[in-house]
């Protein structure tokens, strides 16, 4: 039976984190009622003209200097051609001959513990399309503009990929370079990050390409690793069958994990590009360009490295933490407070990973601060609360960012470190509970755990556990 590889190449749309839009002053923050982030200008009236809004370059370039490639310090923007219903002005203002970034890559790890270099071909900006909004109980569609004239960036790789693994891989990277930025928040549910898939199979071995198919509305990575193989098996089953594969845009159906076809697949010639004439060319100077570099972070894979030999935390930890740029913050500046990582990591590894699993919460969406989770840190190393109430008031702060220091305090919840009342309570939990006592002397010591329990009772949970096990122990 014949061999085949699949080659895969992904066209990459990114929203960028400004708060106004590409060409004009409207917001671009997510929801909102349609069609209220609009104006003449996003909405493509007649006479409107568009005006570049600065700070999309600066994201563009910094994504393309993450990503190793050459900046275009000439560029400029194109109109593409194409009417769809979304789309207000019947074209798109989008970059084809000169786009700010060319030649870049990103390297990956692979599964056989290798690494591998996925090519970048360009990076280039361009303004988002409105959002069509279709009637289930009608046969109409309804158009929002609030997203018109959002801006993107396209990042269009080299057909370097041969696996699901690789793509995921590849995305993967990717949004942490963009979301360590700050350029984006990449949430592929809200379609900040986009992925368009373009796939063709080939007998192994061979060199030349084979008829590709282009694959969106994927909005999530298992949706996009479902599709790929969906794809591939579709594919090799047209060719086994003695069939040809046609060049055509599909659209996947995640609930029916099947994809339909939606267009034929448009070259650049079927656009109609021409040069933008309301928009100047874009110059990046030298000194633009080098304010940019200055401003480059520390990136996740530098970061892990220093983690694991600055700060002494566990591989596993340090991957899970420096996996979100927010999470990542929360710990470098808790720990630089209480000046102890290894509890900081802990509590960001149990406790808030348990709540956040509880709760559906992302990483973005925690309220605590590091100044609190620093203080709780230190009120439990100090044995100001015990183990159990610090639990508890980490899920209180959890929850509404409150101040452990004062609600220790307001509550009443500090450990009593008095040794001479702790030791009266022993005795009379001792005194009053003869079976156990006897049980623990005969050589059951699990009867110490019920002895333990009945003193944190009457302590009200506010006794230190190792202490009340080692008077338990002495007075027994």
């Amino acid at each position: 039976m014949k061999q085949y590889e699949t080659v895969i190449g992904l066209e990459v749309h990114v929203e960028l984190a400004t708060k106004t839009k590409i060409f004009c002053s409207c917001p671009t923050e997510f929801g909102g009622a349609p069609n209220s982030h609009t104006c003449p200008v996003c909405t493509g009236m007649p006479g409107s003209l568009p005006v570049l809004n600065k700070k999309v370059v600066e994201y563009a370039a910094a994504v393309g200097l993450a990503t190793n490639c050459r900046i275009t310090q000439n560029c400029k923007f194109d109109r593409k051609n194409y009417f769809y219903p979304d789309n207000p002005q019947n074209y798109q203002i989008s970059q084809l001959y000169y786009p700010i970034c060319r030649d870049g890559g990103i390297e990956i790890a692979t599964e056989d513990g290798g690494t591998k270099t996925i090519g970048i071909h360009e990076i280039h900006m361009e303004e988002d399309a409105g959002k069509l909004v279709h009637d289930e109980w009608g046969e109409s569609s309804l158009v929002d503009f609030n997203r018109s004239g959002v801006p993107l960036i396209e990042i269009v790789s080299e057909p370097d990929m041969r696996s699901a693994d690789e793509v995921i891989a590849y995305l993967d990277k990717l949004r942490l370079i963009i979301q360590y930025l700050g350029a984006s928040d990449c949430k592929l549910q809200e379609g900040s990050m986009r992925a368009d898939v373009n796939l063709s199979i080939r007998e192994a071995g061979t060199e030349e390409f084979g008829t590709r198919t282009e694959m969106k509305n994927l909005n999530s990575f298992k949706a996009i690793a479902r599709a790929i193989e969906a794809e591939k098996e579709r594919q090799i089953d047209i060719i086994e069958s003695g069939g040809k594969v046609i060049q055509e845009t599909r659209r996947w159906d995640d609930n029916k994990e099947y994809s339909y076809a939606m267009r034929s697949k448009e070259d650049a010639q079927d656009y109609r590009y021409f040069p933008e004439p309301d928009l100047v060319p874009v110059v990046i100077s030298d000194e633009w360009l080098e304010e940019i570099k200055a401003a480059q972070p520390e990136f996740r894979d530098e970061k892990l490295k220093r983690y694991k030999e600055e700060f002494k935390i566990p591989e596993y930890d340090a991957q899970i933490i420096t996996g979100d740029k927010h999470l990542a913050d929360i710990f470098e500046k808790a720990s630089a407070i209480c000046n102890n990582p290894k509890k900081v990591s802990n509590w960001l590894m149990v406790e808030t990973m348990r709540l956040m699993k509880e709760s559906n919460t992302e990483p973005s969406q925690l309220k605590f601060s590091p100044e609190n989770l620093a203080k709780l840190v230190n009120l439990a190393e100090n044995k100001v609360i015990n183990s159990q109430t610090a639990k508890e008031v980490f899920e209180k702060m959890f929850n509404d960012n409150t101040d452990p220091e004062k609600y220790v305090e307001e509550n009443g919840l500090k450990a009593v470190s008095d040794d001479g009342a702790l030791r009266e309570v022993v005795q009379k939990v001792i005194e009053a509970n003869p079976q156990p006592v006897e049980d623990y002397h005969n050589g059951k010591k699990k009867a110490a755990g019920f002895l333990v329990g009945q003193i944190m009772k009457e302590m009200k949970g506010k006794a230190d556990p190792a202490s009340v096990n080692a008077i338990l122990k002495e007075l027994l």
